[in-house]
C-alpha cells in the first residue's frame, strides 16, 4: 500500500532523505553525530528507481527495508505528477509558495549550507517543464547545487514534533468519540426510525434563479483588473400546493479557496427543499475560475485584502437581496433577511466566523507568523493577514443568526480572543484526517472557546479536507487532487451535512424546536456509517473537551533524543506514524 511506502520513506529520512521533493544533484550529504559524515550518490538512487538495481553503496540504506517496502518505495519515487510548469512557477512565486519553500529550504540546504529556496524552486519548475515531467528523481537531476545538505537536526526535530502532534490528535479523536458515546447514554431515548428522516429531501419544490452582482463601490479599493463582480445561484422553495406562508429564512453558502458556487449544490438543494432560501455565491478573487487563471499565468495570487473582501461580498449580497425582496416579484415577501444563516467551507468557514462576530487577533497573527514555524499547513494562508493594517474591520453582520462551518481555518486569524466573541449558534464540522486545516487547532480547540450557549461539534473519523465537497462534474478540480486526499466514498458525509444542516437551521433559524432532538450524540450514532464514523457533541461537552485538550497538550514533550542507529530504528518503528497524515484512501 502506498500509505506504508510513505511511512517507510519518512522513517529512514534521517539516513537518506529520499522522500523529499528535492534531495540534491550529484550527492545527498548529512552529518550524523557522533558518527560523522554520510552521503549517497544520486545516480545510485536513480538506478534503483529506473531499473530496480541496488548498488553496493545504496545497499547500506536499502537493507533497512524488506522487499515489499523497497518495491513500494520505488513505485512512489518514480510517480509522475501531472502538473504544468506554469502552475508550478505561479505557485512557487506566490507569497504562500515562497513561504513554504523558505521553510523547506531550511531543511534541504545547498552544499554551502545555505537555504535551498532558490535551488528548490528552479528544480521544481525545470522538472515540470522537462519531457520526463515532475518526478522526485527528475527534481534531483535539476537541482542547481552540486549536492544537497540535509539539516539532519532540524529534520529530526520537525519529524518528532509532527509525530507527537499526530499521536496526540489520534488520542483526542478517540476521546471525543468516548465523550459522544457517554453523551448518547445520558440523553433521553428516542427511536429515530419512527421520526422523519431528514436525510431525505423535504416537501418543497425548488426554483433556481441566477443573479449577476457587481459591487462597484469596492472596485477602486481592489486591484484594478479585478472588479467585485460575482454570480449567485439562489434556490427558492416552492410549495407543492398553493398556500400562503411567512418569508423563508435565508442561508448563504461561502466556498473555500479554488472552489465555486457548484461545490455545495447538494446541501443547497436539500435545505431549499425544507423551506430555506439558499444563496450560493462565487467569491471573485478566490473562486475556481480566478485560481485557474492564476495558475495559468493570467492573473495574480489572492491578496491579503481578500480576508476582508470575502465577508463584504456576503454583506453586499444580503443588501441586494433586501432590495430584490422589495422590487422583484420572484423574491417579494419570500425572504426573511433578519434570520440569516451561513455555511462555509475552509476559507469560507473563516468568512462565516468573521461575519458572525469573530475578529482579527493581530497580536496572535504577529506571534504565529514572525516567523511561521507551525506544522499546520493552513497557517501559510492565514499568515497573509500579517500584511493587513491592524484595524477594526467592518465585517460582522447582525443579520447572521447561526452558522455551520466545515473545516474552517481560524486559529491564527481569530485566535482564542477573536473566536470567543462569537455568540450565535455554531455547528463546527471537523475531519480527523484533514491535513490542510487540522481538526485540533482549527476546529476542536476553537469549539471550546466559542461563547455561544448553542454550539455543536461534528467530528468525522477518516474524513479529509475534501470529504464535504461535491463530486459533481459542475465543480471540477482546478488543482489536481490525488485520489488519496479525497478520502473514502463521500456519500455518507453528504447525508451527514444534509441532515445536520436541516436540524441545525430549523432549530436556530426557523425556531422549530422539534428539530432539536436531532442535534445530539444519539442521532449522530444513528446516522453514522463506517469508515466515516460520525461523533456529534453539543455545548454540554465543551468543558470536558477543553479539559481533555489541557491534559493532552500540556503533557511534557516526549520527543526522543537521537544518539545511535538503534534510536533511529526505534524512532522509525514505534514513534513515526506519518501514515496518519495521509488519508486512509492512500491505500
Amino acid at each position: 500500500m502506498l500509505k506504508k511506502t510513505i511511512s517507510y520513506l519518512f522513517g529512514i529520512i534521517s539516513s537518506i532523505a529520499i522522500t523529499t521533493p528535492a534531495l540534491g544533484a550529484d550527492r545527498i550529504e548529512f552529518n550524523y553525530p557522533p558518527f560523522g559524515e554520510f552521503d549517497i550518490a544520486t545516480k545510485d538512487l536513480e538506478l534503483f528507481v529506473n531499473e530496480g538495481k541496488v548498488t553496493k553503496d545504496f545497499a547500506f540504506y536499502a537493507n533497512r527495508a524488506n522487499t515489499e517496502q523497497l518495491a513500494q518505495m520505488r513505485e512512489f519515487l518514480r510517480t509522475r505528477f501531472q502538473v504544468s510548469p506554469t502552475l508550478v512557477s505561479q505557485f512557487t512565486y506566490s507569497p504562500i509558495g515562497e513561504a513554504m519553500l523558505q521553510r523547506l529550504g531550511k531543511i534541504l540546504q545547498t552544499s554551502s549550507r545555505q537555504n535551498g529556496f532558490y535551488a528548490l524552486r528552479s528544480a521544481l519548475i525545470l522538472s515540470a517543464a522537462s519531457p520526463e515531467g515532475l518526478t522526485f528523481v527528475n527534481i534531483l537531476k535539476r537541482y542547481s547545487s552540486p549536492s544537497i545538505r540535509l539539516n539532519l537536526s532540524e529534520t529530526i526535530q520537525t519529524m518528532g514534533q509532527l509525530s507527537e502532534l499526530l499521536q496526540k490528535r489520534d488520542l483526542v479523536v478517540s476521546q471525543i468519540q468516548q465523550i459522544a458515546n457517554q453523551e448518547a447514554v445520558n440523553s433521553l431515548p428516542l427511536d429515530f426510525v419512527q421520526q422523519p428522516d431528514i436525510r431525505k429531501s423535504g416537501e418543497f419544490n425548488i426554483e433556481k434563479v441566477v443573479l449577476n452582482l457587481h459591487d462597484n463601490s469596492r472596485d477602486k479599493q481592489s486591484r484594478p483588473v479585478l472588479q467585485r463582480k460575482f454570480d449567485v445561484d439562489v434556490y427558492l422553495p416552492q410549495p407543492k400546493s398553493a398556500t400562503t406562508s411567512n418569508p423563508y429564512p435565508v442561508i448563504v453558502i461561502s466556498h473555500g479557496l479554488a472552489e465555486d458556487r457548484n461545490s455545495f449544490v447538494y446541501i443547497a438543494q436539500h435545505l431549499a427543499s425544507y423551506g430555506f432560501v439558499v444563496a450560493v455565491l462565487d467569491h471573485p478573487a478566490t473562486d475556481s475560475k480566478q485560481v485557474q487563471q492564476f495558475l495559468a499565468g493570467f492573473a495574480g495570487p489572492p491578496q491579503p485584502t481578500e480576508l476582508v473582501d470575502r465577508p463584504l461580498d456576503i454583506k453586499y449580497l444580503l443588501d441586494e437581496l433586501q432590495k430584490l425582496s422589495e422590487t422583484d416579484s420572484r423574491f417579494k415577501n419570500k425572504l426573511n433577511l433578519q434570520q440569516v444563516g451561513l455555511i462555509g467551507h475552509s476559507l469560507g468557514g473563516y468568512t462565516s466566523l468573521a461575519l458572525a462576530g469573530g475578529t482579527f487577533d493581530f497580536e496572535q497573527i504577529r506571534k504565529d507568523c514572525n516567523p511561521n514555524r507551525s506544522l499546520n499547513l493552513s497557517t501559510f494562508l492565514q499568515c497573509r493577514a500579517n500584511d493587513l493594517k491592524p484595524a477594526n474591520y467592518p465585517i460582522t453582520d447582525d443579520r447572521i443568526k447561526a452558522i455551520m462551518v466545515m473545516n474552517p481555518l481560524n486559529s491564527t486569524l481569530l485566535g482564542e480572543k477573536g473566536i470567543s466573541k462569537i455568540q450565535v449558534p455554531v455547528m463546527m464540522v471537523a475531519a480527523s484526517q484533514d491535513i490542510f486545516t487540522p481538526a485540533v487547532p482549527e476546529q476542536i480547540r476553537p469549539f471550546t472557546k466559542l461563547s455561544s450557549k448553542d454550539k455543536y461539534l461534528a467530528l468525522i473519523e477518516n474524513a479529509t479536507h475534501f470529504s464535504v465537497e461535491s463530486d459533481s462534474p459542475l465543480s471540477p478540480k482546478v488543482i489536481p487532487v490525488p485520489q488519496g486526499l479525497l478520502g473514502p466514498d463521500r456519500k455518507s458525509v453528504y447525508s451527514y451535512m444534509n441532515a445536520l444542516g436541516v436540524a441545525f437551521f430549523k432549530t436556530h433559524l426557523g425556531n422549530q424546536q422539534e428539530y432539536r432532538s436531532y442535534l445530539n450524540a444519539s442521532y449522530g450514532q444513528f446516522i453514522s456509517q463506517a469508515p466515516l464514523n460520525l461523533s456529534l457533541v453539543n455545548s454540554d461537552s465543551g468543558e470536558a473537551i477543553a479539559q481533555l485538550l489541557d491534559r493532552v497538550y500540556q503533557t511534557p514533550s516526549n520527543i526522543p533524543q537521537i544518539s545511535s542507529t538503534q534510536d533511529i530504528d526505534e524512532l522509525y518503528t514505534s514513534q513515526l506514524h506519518w501514515q496518519n497524515a495521509l488519508p486512509q484512501a492512500m491505500k
